[in-house]
């Protein structure tokens, strides 16, 4: 699955926009990590307790938005975007969204094709 954040795909013609897809989480902060990055907070840095939460829902996100594209048809997602927010003080949100596409590589000899595009389309087993 191909997953970019513009909204076209250099190399790529789309044949169909199969609409939004998303992959949504709301985690709840462990009582034990959130005390030890308050308490690493007092000395400031990065809280890794955190970060490791924090793109753990980002990776969960990603698969979910993949599996709804795939159930759609589609091979590749456009016009990625994540959005995240905080609930109620103590949950977390965290979204993926874009917009499920089929794309099919150009081909050598087409108007915008580029070097990946042609090795695709020349060996579709290696999409």
């Amino acid at each position: 699955m191909i997953i970019v954040t513009t909204n076209d795909l250099p190399g790529y013609k789309i044949d169909a926009v199969f609409g939004e897809v998303m992959g949504l989480t709301v985690r709840s902060r462990h009582v034990g990590a959130q005390f030890t990055a308050s308490f690493r907070a007092l000395g400031g840095g990065e809280l890794p307790e955190m970060t490791k939460a924090l793109y753990e829902s980002r990776q969960e996100v990603v698969a979910r938005m993949v599996t709804e594209a795939h159930a759609k048809g589609a091979n590749a997602i456009v016009a990625t975007r994540f959005d995240t927010s905080e609930m109620g003080g103590t949950w977390t949100e965290v979204c993926a969204y874009g917009t499920a596409v089929y794309a099919i590589p150009l081909a050598e000899g087409q108007p915008g094709a580029t070097g990946q595009s042609i090795y695709l389309a020349a060996n579709p087993q290696a999409q």
